[in-house]
């Protein structure tokens, strides 16, 4: 049986122990608010802390925009519609991306400067079932400007100017075809070769009216394949033997600026007014002789 000094030495010891442990607590506690302090995600997550740790290891799925690989002609853009559906609506022309310079305005066949060639085709989407816009399409590249009439006289040289531009983009293709092939078809080469080694063919230059005409009447074979070709590199859209507006554009925008008798040219050559350039009217304009034309028809075929 302890006596009393014991009880009290006892006491003292449990009191003292009590301390210990009670500041060791506060130690830990101090110890665990400064660990929270710097790193509190471990006790309380913060707002898309969950989210950005699943991107930083890969483990989130961010879905593919479904319009990305969803085309719309020139003028429309992709929207989902109320029954989750792609389909292509007409753009707001002021949601164009802005241009970057003089060189993307373009002027319609309204006579009226475009920023871009986008602007100008979400207008005639929004105008679509109206006769404005039906008549609108895209005339030239550039600012619009003042274009002299075009006179008779320059309306029937200008066939003669354009076959033998034709001919010789044919002779540059083929010439740089030699160097780094894949321009020409092997039969497009085959073609073009004889009229490039031809001694009698003209060379390119400017020429004036005359001898174009008398070369064209000597050397009139010369001159029919790249009629033929470049009605063929046109009709894509669909391939059925008749030029549409935007089919022509290709050809006819560039030469705008530079041949004020362009356009008056290929509508003349609709000469059925239907707003389609057939094959015949297209040979018919160039002076190819009818008798030819069906027999071309079929070589095209083989040759395009």
């Amino acid at each position: 049986m302890p006596v009393q000094g014991e009880e009290e030495e006892e006491e003292e010891k449990s009191k003292n122990d009590s301390n210990v442990q009670g500041r060791k607590k506060q130690r830990k506690q101090k110890k665990n608010q400064r660990s929270r302090k710097h790193s509190p995600q471990k006790d309380e997550a913060q707002p898309g802390a969950e989210q950005s740790q699943k991107s930083l290891f890969g483990f989130a799925c961010f879905a593919a925009d479904p319009c990305d690989s969803f085309r719309c002609k020139r003028g429309k853009t992709c929207k989902l519609n109320e029954d989750n559906k792609l389909g292509c609506v007409c753009q707001v022309p002021s949601e164009c991306p802005a241009s970057l310079n003089e060189l993307d305005h373009v002027c319609g066949t309204d006579n009226k400067t475009y920023d871009t060639s986008c602007e100008l085709f979400a207008t005639k989407c929004n105008l679509e079932g109206s006769k404005k816009g039906h008549r609108l399409h895209l005339d030239y590249t550039g600012p619009c400007k003042l274009i002299p009439p075009c006179q008779d006289t320059e309306l029937i040289q200008f066939p003669l100017r354009m076959r033998d531009w034709l001919k010789n983009v044919l002779l540059q293709l083929y010439e740089h075809d030699t160097t780094s092939p894949g321009f020409l078809t092997s039969k497009q080469r085959f073609r073009v070769k004889k009229i490039f080694e031809s001694e009698r063919r003209l060379h390119a230059g400017d020429h004036p009216v005359e001898l174009l005409e008398q070369d064209f009447e000597k050397n009139y074979n010369m001159y029919i394949y790249p009629v033929h070709w470049q009605f063929a590199q046109l009709d894509q859209h669909p391939s059925d033997r008749q030029l549409s507006h935007s089919e022509l554009a290709p050809l006819r925008v560039p030469l705008v600026p530079m041949e004020h008798c362009t356009s008056l040219f290929f509508q003349e050559c609709d000469s059925d007014k239907d707003k389609q350039v057939s094959f015949k009217e297209w040979t018919s304009c160039f002076g190819i002789k009818e008798g030819l034309i069906n027999k071309m028809t079929n070589y095209m075929k083989f040759q395009t």
